[in-house]
């Protein structure tokens, strides 16, 4: 059975030691933030121009034909737009956003134009490219305003020589009218101006990220594939997996079966046609034939129990979860102290699913994690079922691709289940899964 338990450890990741308000002004992501916000504006007017313009233009010639294309073909452009921006904030805003449904596609060029005019995903690039100018506006003007102040105040120190050199005034004029000027100069004023710079600079970047925080969800909802399409891809996958997982167990039953109960029972059976045929003229021979036969009859049979019991043990349709996984427990190299408490039982399916899980999880326990007890807990949360298997193993296990617990992970992802692993180096191991609760 593949393990979820690394050869090798790698050691944890320092964190900076440096405050995060330090530290952002001069990260990377607050620069490619801010290049993101201020793309805003461009983009917005090249989107918001097109759409009025196509837009209206269509509308206006919808008394003849031509009207028609031309609003077709502003939401083609849309969804070329729609690409450009997820390509944007894939580089910029790190943000991965996967393509919406695509455009049904019928026989010919009328088809493909009602497709346009019929799919959700075409209008809602269109308000997305309506919206983005009046934000790309906002977001341009704040956050350039509030970055360029604020550095220029932080240095303002090293540039207010330039004011009695050149312009002849002692510093920045920060008021002014025919009685009265007030002018940022002396050292408390420019050491106060300097101090309200870095206020900005400090404080600006967590601005900026509040405002990509609004860009983040205009291109996830909007450029995005709707919540109907991605269930329905999950849904796919999901049953993909469960067809996946149907045909391997089928496969490993019929190879158990050729390779064990069946071998075992054609040995069987040449066996006693050889004591059949020694029966009158070697009685004894044929005694010990009979007796090893007799063996044989009961290594299949265990075989087999052992086989109805990966496919589906009795004991727990008959008794339910806990006496099943006492069972399991008890077959365990590693004592496991065993606690179910559930309300009722479980529908058959979750209740098998439930099973297996425990079941693969203890044998990792025992083959891989060197622990010397372990504990499986099972109860119901808020409509979930919730089991965790934990053990006081060397720890180190994964779930990364490849690995048992992948596998097992991505069964119960078929049933909307979840499979959280927490095992650092060193041990201890906890693995929670997650499954829904039908009684």
């Amino acid at each position: 059975m593949a393990t979820g338990y690394p050869d090798t450890r790698y050691p944890d990741h320092t964190r900076s030691r440096v405050p995060a308000v330090l530290r952002a002004p001069l990260e990377g992501r607050t620069w490619r933030e801010f290049l993101y916000l201020i793309l805003n504006l461009p983009m917005g007017v090249v989107g918001f121009v097109y759409v009025v313009t196509m837009l209206s233009c269509g509308a206006g010639l919808l008394i003849t034909f031509l009207g028609v294309p031309v609003l077709a073909a502003m939401l083609a452009g849309c969804l070329g737009l729609g690409h450009v921006e997820r390509s944007r904030a894939r580089g910029l805003l790190r943000l991965d956003v996967a393509d919406p449904e695509p455009v049904r596609r019928g026989r010919g060029l009328m088809a493909w134009v009602g497709g346009l005019f019929k799919s959700g995903t075409s209008w809602r690039h269109v308000l997305y490219a309506f919206l983005l100018f009046p934000w790309g506006v906002f977001t341009f003007c704040v956050s350039v305003v509030l970055w360029t102040y604020g550095w220029a105040a932080l240095t303002y120190p090293l540039w207010q020589w330039v004011f009695p050199a050149y312009v002849h005034q002692p510093g920045l004029q920060l008021y002014g009218d025919v009685d009265h000027s007030v002018y940022l100069d002396g050292p408390v004023r420019v050491a106060l101006t300097s101090l309200a710079g870095l206020l900005l600079v400090l404080g600006t970047p967590w601005v900026i990220r509040g405002l990509v925080a609004v860009d983040r969800l205009m291109v996830s909802v909007l450029l995005g594939p709707s919540r109907l399409a991605t269930r329905v891809h999950e849904l796919e996958t999901d049953r993909g997996t469960v067809v996946d997982t149907a045909a391997a167990d089928l496969r490993r039953i019929e190879r158990d079966l050729h390779d064990g109960a069946q071998a075992r029972l054609v040995a069987l059976a040449m066996d006693l046609g050889l004591a059949k045929e020694k029966l009158t003229e070697d009685p004894e021979a044929a005694a010990r034939m009979v007796d090893e036969a007799h063996g044989e009859v009961k290594t299949a049979l265990q075989e087999l129990r052992d086989l109805a019991r990966g496919i589906h043990p009795a004991i727990l349709t008959d008794r339910g979860l806990g006496p099943a996984l006492s069972a399991v427990a008890a077959r365990c190299t590693v004592p496991v102290n065993v606690t179910v408490e559930l309300p009722a039982r479980p529908v058959p399916a979750i209740e098998g699913i439930a099973y297996f899980t425990v079941s693969e999880l203890l044998t990792n326990v025992s083959k891989h994690s060197g622990a010397s007890r372990a504990t499986v807990d099972i109860w119901r949360a808020e409509g979930r079922m919730l089991l965790q298997v934990a053990d006081n193993g060397r720890g180190g296990a994964s779930a990364d691709a490849g690995s048992g617990l992948a596998g097992l992970a991505e069964r119960l992802d078929a049933v909307d289940g979840l499979l959280v692993v927490d095992s650092p180096p060193g041990g201890p191991t906890r693995i929670t899964a997650e499954l829904p609760w039908r009684a």
